[in-house]
């Protein structure tokens, strides 16, 4: 499944570079919406409540009730968890509260099939806090442990992150090794032959700067569905 992503910073579209920095702006939510319309599912990110500056509520919930999304951002407790469930979201993506006791709270809230945890990875570590922080994990040693907690992984390269060169592709295959849960790959997606390989290797692609800068074509990713 290929996956278009929009994230959500102070009302807008807009794509970073490794979670950072601007580095252009989408059209308005709908429209976006209406690009994506031949996509079964979209993945909606609230970057703001990622870094813990707010959050674009009204937003989240206008996309969660016009398609099926996954939604993610400041997922932090079991309170946002079934709040985004309510507002529609298909599923919940928890990245920095994965790694601490709450997130069997959370599962507990809104049921592990509702849930995809973020292994997003830097220098070879998972990141967390909106990318901001390091832990000393990596994404190989936790996906099994955290199996009973959800019902796949949303997995993140950060190094090339809206760089537009390439992703890692042996990164992907050590993780789809280590686990049988559905997996999506994002960071760095870049080419026809990055989607079409992690494809064969049975792992989603959650795409972002490649398709709003046109270096990858709706049309025919639309095919691959």
């Amino acid at each position: 499944m290929i996956i278009p992503c929009i994230d959500l910073m102070e009302g807008k579209v807009v794509q970073l570079v490794q979670g950072r920095d601007k580095a252009l702006e989408g059209d308005a939510p709908l429209e976006m919406l209406r690009k994506f319309a031949a996509f079964p599912e979209i993945q909606v990110i609230d970057l703001d409540a990622a870094m813990g500056r707010g959050e674009n509520s009204s937003l989240v919930e206008m996309l969660a009730s016009k398609a099926r999304c996954r939604v993610g951002g400041g997922v932090r407790t079991p309170e946002r968890a079934r709040r985004l469930i309510e507002q529609g979201a298909h599923r919940v993506i928890v990245g920095t509260a994965a790694f601490t006791p709450v997130m069997k709270d959370i599962a507990a809230e809104v049921g592990p099939e509702r849930i995809l945890i973020a292994l997003d990875s830097k220098n070879g570590k998972i990141v967390v806090k909106g990318w901001q922080e390091s832990t000393d994990l990596t994404a190989e040693k936790v996906v099994r442990e955290l199996e009973p907690l959800c019902g796949g992984y949303l997995c993140t390269y950060v190094d090339k992150e809206g760089m537009l060169q390439g992703t890692d592709l042996d990164w992907f295959r050590r993780l789809r090794l280590a686990t049988k849960h559905e997996i999506t790959a994002a960071g760095g997606i870049t080419t026809i032959d990055d989607v079409k390989a992690l494809r064969e290797m049975n792992i989603h692609a959650a795409l972002g700067m490649a398709i709003y800068t046109g270096r990858l074509d709706l049309a025919e990713l639309a095919k691959l569905q």
